[in-house]
């Protein structure tokens, strides 16, 4: 009998899952294994087990990266994976996520914008729309606060100087950055995010508040438009 047609509790042992992680390390397990252990059953009117679900799931999605972005209606299509294991597997994704959050916290100094990456990358990685964040800074490069700006596709009528400074000039900021990601996965900067970033760069001028960067994030890359001269 294959292990398609065997519950995991029927297999020998030292192949379950569980007993595998107890005896050899969680490192030792597969990611099909790792998630067969957090959807725990499989689906007896299918005679599938809980691995052969995690197999599916990884198949028909790419990759643990590409599960993680799964909303819950698109888990849900899956033949055996209800509201309820959906929402685990969102929640188990969640924790890894907030686990690997680097982001910078009210007080803490700006210095570079590889920390801006790494305070970022993870948030917005996954992020299948744009979304325009506004950091604001007192006069020692210090966070006061991240402002959500727009979510959607970058443009000037969604990333309105009026918008973007309100906030600065409310809260007396003295410098601002600003980061947003790019859903493919390349940072490159468009002629949108560049013309953005000028008339930005020039509102500031007017209001006395320092641009110091603006960061693109990609997946796994980042532009800063500090660092490339472009500022």
């Amino acid at each position: 009998m294959s292990d398609t047609n065997r519950r995991i509790k029927d297999w020998p042992e030292a192949e379950r899952p569980r007993e595998k992680l107890l005896d050899r390390g969680a490192e030792a397990l597969s990611d099909a294994e790792l998630l067969a252990l957090i959807l725990r059953t499989g689906d007896a009117a299918t005679r599938t087990s809980a691995l052969d679900h995690a197999r599916l799931l990884l198949a028909r999605f790419g990759g643990l990266r590409q599960l993680a972005a799964a909303t819950i209606a698109e888990l849900c299509q899956i033949k055996g994976i209800g509201p309820a294991k959906a929402a685990e597997l969102q929640a188990v994704f969640q924790i890894a996520r907030r686990f690997a959050d680097a982001r910078l916290r009210p007080g803490d100094r700006f210095t570079n914008s590889e920390e801006i990456f790494r305070s970022y990358h993870e948030r917005l990685r996954d992020h299948k729309r744009e979304v325009f964040y506004t950091l604001l800074l007192d006069s020692k490069n210090r966070l006061i606060r991240e402002v959500p700006i727009s979510e959607g596709s970058l443009n000037a009528s969604i990333v309105h100087p009026r918008e973007v400074f309100s906030p600065v000039i409310r809260e007396s900021a003295s410098a601002v950055l600003f980061v947003h990601n790019h859903p493919s996965g390349d940072p490159t900067p468009s002629r949108e995010d560049l013309d953005i970033t000028r008339r930005l760069k020039e509102v500031g001028e007017l209001v006395g508040v320092r641009v110091l960067d603006h960061i693109v994030i990609g997946n796994g890359r980042y532009v800063s438009f500090a660092d490339r001269g472009l500022l």
